[in-house]
């Protein structure tokens, strides 16, 4: 059986990530998957399916007002779910069911968590905002796994790919902030995205990932008092996100139209 070595674990990282990832997640997911690939037979849906029972142990904890172990466990949830896809990409193990399972899993963890989180919070003080705040963190993480598949599915369509409608369903969404073909930054933007793509970073600040942290790792570590401060925070800044990524891709479905009646024209 092949030995492998941290370099090999480091080639399945994604070539930019979210920053919670990269600087608080695959430090340890690295070294987590090291062990994992040499010393056990674990596969990446026994991954997945261990990930998702300690989201449903952090829902628990959520609900039963024990914030920081519900964090703990959130975080070790989250950790295990990046382990079960380079165990997959290492071994080249990974399945299309496999697929299925991470993407739902991911979902029934928040929605648990969000659930734990508001019924526990409103146990504890009857506060209806804890109730809302709940329903929220689940609708927008929701929106955005829906939404990331039909744009990727609108940008195949304008690039021209016409089998875009006979493709199954993308279980895993792409890199957002690199399907929108919009102009390049210049200057202080320019620099900055790419120190950022040297350090495998994202340019954006808030995704969904540093959305489940900020809502379920972050704030419960904090306090009670953190709770709907930083969810509202988070809850703005990744709807700003998509509303962002959708403009994005308004400008290129239109720079798309204008290019194709030019052509027509000279056509004509």
């Amino acid at each position: 059986m092949r030995t492998y070595s941290l370099d090999d674990v480091h080639e399945t990282r994604k070539r930019r990530d979210s920053w919670w990832t990269v600087y608080f997640v695959d430090p340890i997911a690295c070294r987590v998957a090291l062990v994992v690939a040499n010393r056990t037979q674990i596969t990446p849906n026994n991954l997945t399916v261990f990930s998702l029972v300690l989201g449903a142990a952090s829902a628990v904890c959520l609900a039963a007002g024990e914030l920081a172990a519900g964090a703990l466990l959130f975080y070790l949830s989250f950790m295990i779910d990046c382990v079960d896809g380079k165990i997959a990409r290492l071994k080249g193990t990974g399945t299309p069911f496999g697929l299925w399972l991470d993407y739902v899993g991911d979902r029934v963890r928040v929605v648990l968590c969000a659930a734990g989180l508001a019924y526990g919070q409103y146990e504890r003080t009857g506060e209806v905002a804890y109730i809302l705040l709940g329903a929220a963190v689940a609708v927008l993480d929701l929106f955005r796994y829906v939404n990331a598949p039909q744009m990727k599915r609108v940008h195949a369509a304008i690039r021209g790919e016409r089998n875009a409608e006979e493709a199954p369903p993308d279980l895993v969404p792409a890199p957002r902030e690199e399907d929108a073909e919009a102009p390049v930054p210049t200057g202080f933007l320019q620099r900055l995205n790419v120190f950022l793509a040297r350090h495998r970073v994202r340019s954006h600040l808030i995704s969904g990932i540093e959305f489940h942290a900020a809502v379920f790792v972050i704030a419960p570590l904090i306090g009670v008092v953190a709770l709907i401060p930083v969810a509202a925070a988070a809850s703005f800044l990744l709807l700003a996100n998509e509303v962002f990524l959708v403009y994005r891709m308004w400008l290129f479905a239109r720079r798309h139209g204008a290019a194709q009646e030019s052509r027509e024209h000279v056509l004509v």
